[in-house]
């Protein structure tokens, strides 16, 4: 039996009630704001949305509400495995799940996503290339092209983009020097013994460790994202002998949390989200993200249509407006990018030279970063580059967790 049936079966077991899963200047939105109204009375329509507080924040859901004209607006915050688990257990709390495209198949496996016509959003003209031509570096489905489409005729998502990035290694440099630090193995040192830390996600701290061990020569994966099941148990042994030894001081799952372990000095390396290394310099806290030499880990979250909801027209114009450029300013200036290009007609130009095309900072300091500092890790171009695996759900997807849970209770 093909191992996606035999994920989409085990999903749908779990959904049952398994809980277990948790712990783990006008834009073109508002220039089409008039067809919006002739398509459909949002103002008679909620939007109920779910996903990391990376997106699901209070102030861009606002901005929205009054862009779009919205009757209303309510966002949960939930860690991906805490949100897969209530949306699988048949909630109707939410109308769209902002997800990671790696998890897409639970959702699409279990009938619990409406596509949305790439032809309803109004922005798409100005997507990045990256989420509509394949790169020859990898097979169509190892990378968000192939991800985010219902199929290869690119006509509709299951996954609308709104953020995406390249993950690294956060690490305070009075402690590690660069070259310690850019290698996914620093995680791993025993040097940094009770003073690193991994993420909660078992798709993200598996691929890491794997990362890790191709590294330290403990194994040779050509796809970290997508690890066949002796590969997978190879890596949770390694993880669980790590733990075993101490040297985790947390398994992270919330961005505020990351940002206090790190400012506090209690974690000097771990896997990390590039603005809570922001947050931690913000606070005068010496704080940078590596350049792997393994290469970083690719990433997209964007808003999915719960399958049954009676907002569709809300979450289609939530979806379109992620693409404006406005709210792309509020995470750019995190550290992540937009995937439309609008962002650079809304957002200031030495900001976007900064954020987007590796120049210096210029002007007055603001949240650590000081005239003539660099972004770390370049430009989106130069980053883009140095890509070792996007994320994806491994076909081994139920064996993982398996294994995720033995790391967990070791």
């Amino acid at each position: 039996m093909p191992s996606m049936e035999l994920n989409r079966r085990s999903l749908l077991k779990r959904s049952a009630g398994m809980m277990a899963l948790a712990i783990g200047g006008g834009t073109p939105f508002l220039s089409s704001r008039a067809a919006f109204a002739q398509a459909s009375d949002l103002a008679s329509q909620q939007l109920r949305t779910i996903g990391l507080s990376v997106t699901v924040q209070e102030r861009i859901l606002e901005q929205f509400k009054a862009a779009a004209g919205v009757g209303g607006t309510s966002g949960t915050a939930a860690t991906f495995p805490d949100a897969q688990t209530k949306i699988l257990s048949g909630s109707k709390d939410y109308d769209c799940w902002e997800i990671i495209a790696e998890r897409l198949p639970s959702i699409v496996m279990t009938n619990n996503v409406e596509p949305i016509p790439a032809s309803a959003l109004k922005n798409w003209a100005n997507i990045r290339d990256t989420f509509t031509t394949a790169s020859d570096k990898w097979d169509r489905a190892a990378q968000i092209v192939g991800q985010i489409w219902t199929d290869d005729s690119q006509s509709s998502l299951n996954m609308v983009p709104a953020v995406y990035n390249y993950d690294s290694i956060g690490y305070n440099p009075d402690v590690l020097s660069a070259e310690e630090a850019n290698s996914w193995a620093a995680i791993f040192d025993p040097k940094w013994k009770g003073k690193s830390g991994i993420n909660t996600d078992p798709l993200i701290a598996i691929g890491q460790a794997i990362m890790a061990m191709n590294s330290l020569g403990l194994s040779d994966v050509k796809n970290p994202g997508n690890p066949t099941a002796a590969e997978i148990d190879e890596a949770a042994a390694f993880l669980i002998s790590k733990k075993k030894e101490g040297q985790f001081r947390a398994l992270w799952g919330d961005f505020g949390e990351l940002v206090n372990l790190m400012a506090s000095g209690e974690m000097v390396v771990c896997d990390a989200w590039q603005p809570a290394v922001m947050a931690v310099k913000a606070q005068g806290k010496p704080c940078r993200y590596a350049v792997p030499k393994e290469g970083y880990r690719g990433w997209a979250i964007g808003p999915a249509m719960i399958a049954g909801t009676t907002n569709k027209e809300a979450v289609i114009a939530y979806a379109d407006y992620w693409l404006s450029g406005e709210p792309g300013i509020t995470v750019s200036e995190q550290g992540y990018y937009s995937p439309s290009t609008n962002i650079k007609n809304v957002m200031a130009p030495e900001k976007y030279a900064f954020w987007y095309e590796g120049k210096p900072w210029v002007g007055a300091a603001e949240r650590g970063i000081k005239e003539g500092d660099l972004r770390d890790g370049g430009s989106l171009e130069e980053r883009a580059k140095n890509v070792a695996y996007w994320h994806q759900w491994p076909d081994e997807y139920d064996h993982l967790i398996q294994k995720w849970d033995e790391f967990l209770n070791a």
